[in-house]
């Protein structure tokens, strides 16, 4: 059983933490976003729930607004539609939401394929901006690009439990998180 403790705002705009209890466990402090200009949570206790329960090794994909979320996941992952506007929410707010609530070995982002247009343009904006969001997190692993079709390959794994599908305009603005070991 799920119960939905006390809110606790933090300084973030659009980000609440609040204690959900679990029969298994103990409780666990998970973000809930909030869209902007919304007054209440966006996200579900159930989908605060299932990053409370992704294990070492879980995937946690937070994909833009152009990632093809329907077909491209694990059979055991969860889609959360967060997409409610142009914009609205972005990866970056996505991932400081579940930085703050998982340790995490890997950050992945999908590497842009050489014959592609935007390959001309280097490296997109977003992933230097995730890098400093996962500094701030306390993040020690690298943000490391991994081939378009490999990155769809990761996320179609059963280790895949949760996409949170933004409407990020970003051009590959997708990330995927290798959870870690929670310790004390």
């Amino acid at each position: 059983e799920v119960t939905l403790g006390e809110a606790d705002a933090t300084a973030e705009p659009g980000l609440e933490r609040r204690r959900v209890g679990r029969d298994v466990g103990g409780p666990v402090d998970v973000p809930l976003l909030h869209a902007h200009r919304v007054d209440r949570p966006v996200a579900r206790v159930e989908d605060a729930e299932v990053l409370a329960r992704a294990g070492h090794h879980a995937k946690v994909l937070i994909a833009d607004g152009n990632y093809p979320a329907s077909t491209k996941k694990g059979p055991n992952a969860r889609v959360v539609s967060m997409n409610l506007s142009p914009g609205v929410i972005t990866v970056s707010q996505a991932l400081r939401a579940v930085l703050s609530a998982l340790p995490v070995d890997e950050v992945n982002t999908m590497g842009i394929p050489p014959d592609d247009p935007y390959a001309a343009h280097g490296e997109p904006k977003a992933w230097a901006d995730y890098r400093e969001i996962a500094r701030t997190a306390g993040v020690k692993a690298p943000i490391t690009p991994i081939s378009k079709w490999d990155f769809y390959k990761a996320v179609e794994s059963p280790d895949h439990v949760l996409n949170i599908q933004t409407a990020d305009q970003g051009l590959w603005a997708n990330v995927l998180l290798t959870v870690g070991c929670r310790t004390a």
